[in-house]
C-alpha cells in the first residue's frame, strides 16, 4: 500500500513546478516556494520576479518570454517549441530529466477553467513517472492507483473522485465509498483519524482540503 503525506516538515518535495494560474498566497506554498528550486512555466516569470524569487529554470516554448527576460536569464532558459503538450507537461519532463522524482504543482488553477481542469487532469498522466502533486490554494490533488493510505486528521475534508476504478472501498472516512460515476459523488467526505485509507482496483484522484502539515 502506498503512503502519501501531507507537505511540510520532514515530508518536503524535491522541486516545485509553478505554472502560470494564480500565484500562490497560502504561507505554506509561500514556504515552499523559498525552500525549493523553482521550475517556472515561461509565462509565470514574470510574476514569480515581481513576488521575488528566482527560477532554478524556466521552461516552455517561449512565446511568453519578453526579450528583456530572454536576455537577462538565457542561461537558465530551456526552450521546447513542439505545440502537441502544454507548458506544464514540458517543466514536468525538464523535471524528470534532472532526476527529480518528488514533484510539487504549485499556480496550476485559477483563471481560464478550461486550462485549471485539464492541468489537473495531467495529473493522472505524471503519476506514472513520479510522486505528484498539485496544491492549490485551497487544497492538495494526489493522484493514486491502487490501495492507498494519506497522512489527514479528524475533521479534515476530502474529496475522491473516480478515474476508471471499479472497486472502491475508504478507511477513517466518515462516508462509504464506491465506484462514483459523477464526480460529485465522490466530494464533501470527511477524514475521522490521522490517516485514511483507499482500497481500489484502479485510478483515483484524491484532494484533501488545506493539504500541509503546520
Amino acid at each position: 500500500m502506498k503512503h502519501y503525506p501531507l507537505c511540510g516538515k520532514g515530508h518536503l518535495p524535491e522541486v516545485v513546478i509553478l505554472a502560470d494560474g494564480n500565484f500562490p498566497r497560502t504561507r505554506s506554498a509561500v514556504e515552499m516556494l523559498k525552500r525549493l528550486p523553482i521550475v517556472c512555466c515561461d509565462g509565470a516569470t514574470g510574476k514569480l520576479l515581481r513576488h521575488g524569487y528566482k527560477p532554478h529554470a524556466i521552461v516552455g516554448d517561449g512565446d511568453s518570454l519578453s526579450s528583456v527576460l530572454r536576455k537577462q536569464y538565457a542561461s537558465i532558459i530551456h526552450l521546447e517549441k513542439e505545440q502537441e503538450t502544454n507548458d506544464l507537461s514540458k517543466a514536468f519532463r525538464f523535471c524528470l530529466e534532472k532526476g527529480w522524482r518528488n514533484i510539487l504543482i504549485l499556480g496550476a488553477t485559477g483563471k481560464r477553467e478550461d486550462h485549471t481542469l485539464g492541468n489537473i487532469s495531467l495529473l493522472m498522466d505524471y503519476m506514472s513517472c513520479a510522486q505528484v502533486q498539485m496544491l492549490t490554494d485551497y487544497g492538495l490533488f494526489t493522484p493514486v492507483c491502487g490501495d492507498s493510505e494519506f497522512e489527514s486528521f479528524p475533521g479534515q475534508q476530502v474529496s475522491v473522485f473516480n478515474m476508471g476504478c471499479t472497486y472502491l472501498k475508504g478507511e477513517n472516512l466518515a462516508y462509504p465509498l464506491s465506484p462514483f460515476t459523477n464526480w460529485w459523488q465522490g466530494t464533501l467526505n470527511e477524514a475521522t483519524e490521522t490517516r485514511f485509507r483507499v482500497i481500489t482496483d484502479g485510478k483515483l484522484l484524491v484532494y484533501r482540503v488545506g493539504g500541509l502539515l503546520k
